[in-house]
């Protein structure tokens, strides 16, 4: 990703109010950058390539590209409840493994189409919501279940789970496939 700055950019129909926030305007940017990556790639898969599965993981290429779609929503309402100053609570690595297993049974068969459109129409709605946020709630902190109850900024949470997400498996996905 490019260092340059991120000129301020205006909301549509504001008349010149207010502008999105720069930092908003990078995450957001950082999060299509790495969902974009993982469909490019996906999307030039073989049926074969597209059934492998990740080591250690256990869960299909495809299961994994609809799974980072899947989680966007989740990740973005944790982002949100702390841009509102509120903690999270009731998420463990057990709640999350638990998702993705129950995820991974019902999308066993997900086609690559269907995990593409997934993954594009989630990434965008969570891009819109993260290019909402201004800087006073991007640096909001709150306890968050799933970090032993340390008090993280909305910001902090962004970067580490929706942007972080397509870039993890992103890497995992090559390293199966040996790219």
């Amino acid at each position: 990703m490019s260092t340059k700055t991120i000129p301020a950019v205006r909301r549509p129909g504001s008349h010149g109010a207010a502008t999105i926030s720069r930092r908003a305007e990078a995450l957001a940017v950082r999060l299509e950058q790495g969902s974009s990556a993982l469909a490019c790639l996906a999307s030039t898969l073989t049926e074969a390539e597209w059934q492998t599965k990740i080591p250690r993981d256990g869960r299909t290429v495809g299961v994994v590209v609809h799974h980072v779609g899947n989680m966007y929503p989740i990740e973005i309402e944790a982002a949100l409840t702390l841009a509102a100053g509120k903690p999270v609570v009731g998420v463990t690595a057990e709640v999350i493994n638990e998702i993705n297993a129950r995820h991974a049974r019902e999308f066993d068969a997900v086609t690559k189409d269907e995990a593409l459109e997934f993954l594009r129409r989630n990434s965008a709605t969570a891009a819109a919501a993260i290019r909402a946020l201004t800087d006073e709630p991007l640096d909001r902190a709150a306890t968050v279940s799933l970090n032993a109850d340390a008090p993280l900024t909305c910001q902090f949470w962004i970067e580490d789970h929706p942007v972080r997400h397509s870039y993890h498996h992103l890497a995992k996905i090559r390293a199966a496939l040996g790219r």
